[in-house]
């Protein structure tokens, strides 16, 4: 009986000494925390050409904005532009992660002022405030071209 206790004992002491241990790795065996990588915390583009960031980040939402924008929405319609407001307003947060060859400063101007123009266009749209609304989007279009002017020889100038 004696002994039975002190191999009990002795298996306790043990399983606790492995379960320490494999805690203080993480909670991984060696072999698997070596395999696993640790996300970057930074912020980063995840599509390095701008063609195909613009293409797929900006153009739905301003494709349908410019449908959305023509005459004065209905609540739904609010709900829709609203949406597509707040994503390019956001999206100049997302401008300001890339860095263009040449000339970075009116590239971070024009970013930020999209992503002000985009708010602005936003919190109208919130408001319901269609003449607020259509201006403020009109006014952010034309921050837009003027940077396609300045980063893209003028190509791709959008229409409200």
């Amino acid at each position: 009986m004696m002994n039975c206790r002190w191999t009990v004992s002795g298996l306790l002491v043990v399983s606790v000494l492995v379960v320490s241990v494999f805690l203080a790795a993480d909670g991984h065996p060696e072999s698997v925390r070596a395999s696993v990588s640790k996300p970057r915390i930074t912020a980063q583009p995840v599509e390095a050409s701008m063609h195909e960031f613009m293409e797929y980040v900006f153009e739905p939402p301003y494709k349908r904005l410019r449908t959305a924008m023509a005459s004065p929405p209905d609540n739904a319609g609010w709900k829709a532009i609203k949406s597509d407001a707040l994503i390019l307003a956001e999206a100049g947060n997302l401008l300001l992660l890339r860095h263009p060859e040449k000339d970075e400063a009116s590239w971070r101007e024009h970013s930020s002022a999209v992503r002000e123009l985009g708010k602005t266009f936003y919190l109208a749209a919130r408001k319901k405030d269609y003449v607020v609304a259509k201006t403020s989007y009109a006014v952010m279009l034309g921050k837009c071209n003027s940077c396609h002017d300045r980063f893209a020889d003028g190509e791709h100038q959008l229409k409200p």
